[in-house]
């Protein structure tokens, strides 16, 4: 089984400059989490939480013209850590799945550590904002993990009419699916028919 469980990724564009360290096997320990938008914030100290990863995330960018640059970005460095701190991916379960309840919100997250990054997004996510945050970045967030991360992700609204609760459960329902995907089995075998899970 590979070892590789920890990366840290440095990404500066003229919009964004973001440092992530990420642990695949941290402590479940409070998430060091900054990116200078609280509610974003929020969501990812939830995920850490969920996934029970390490993660120590500085992050600005240029908000005042609209969090979506970096709502983005974050999503792409978190995939580009995952997909290093992953390895070869020997020893991973590397399905996931949870459906997530937050009192009237339930999301329901389905990934498969593929190495095709894709995002499937459906159901009826609130069409709000929140905070001033418009509910179009978040999929974005999820795009650029998915992509970055290899990962085959579907994100479901199930039900769901206050937008906190729908898109905080998504973000929590990914740290659960996640959790369950790269948990180590103990095993040296790549659990793919190709043998790689890394194209």
């Amino acid at each position: 089984m590979s070892t590789l469980r920890s990366h840290r990724v440095k990404r500066t564009t003229r919009e964004t400059d973001i440092t992530l360290t990420l642990d695949l096997d941290g402590p479940l320990a409070d998430p060091q989490i900054n990116t200078g938008l609280p509610l974003f914030d929020h969501f990812l100290s939830a995920f850490a939480q969920h996934s029970g990863y390490g993660m120590d995330l500085k992050a600005t960018g240029d908000l005042a013209v609209d969090p979506h640059h970096l709502i983005e970005d974050v999503g792409i460095v978190l995939g580009d850590a995952l997909q290093v701190a992953l390895g070869d991916r020997r020893g991973i379960q590397r399905f996931g799945q949870r459906y997530l309840p937050m009192d009237e919100a339930l999301v329901l997250v389905v990934l498969d550590i593929s190495g095709r990054g894709q995002l499937f997004w459906s159901g009826p996510f609130p069409d709000r904002s929140i905070n001033n945050v418009a509910s179009e970045v978040w999929p974005e967030f999820f795009k650029g993990l998915a992509q970055h991360g290899g990962l085959t992700l579907h994100l479901i609204c199930q039900f769901g009419t206050n937008a906190h609760h729908v898109y905080e459960a998504a973000f929590k329902g990914l740290g659960r699916a996640l959790a369950e995907a790269t948990h180590s089995t103990g095993s040296d075998d790549i659990p793919s028919t190709k043998g790689s899970l890394t194209v």
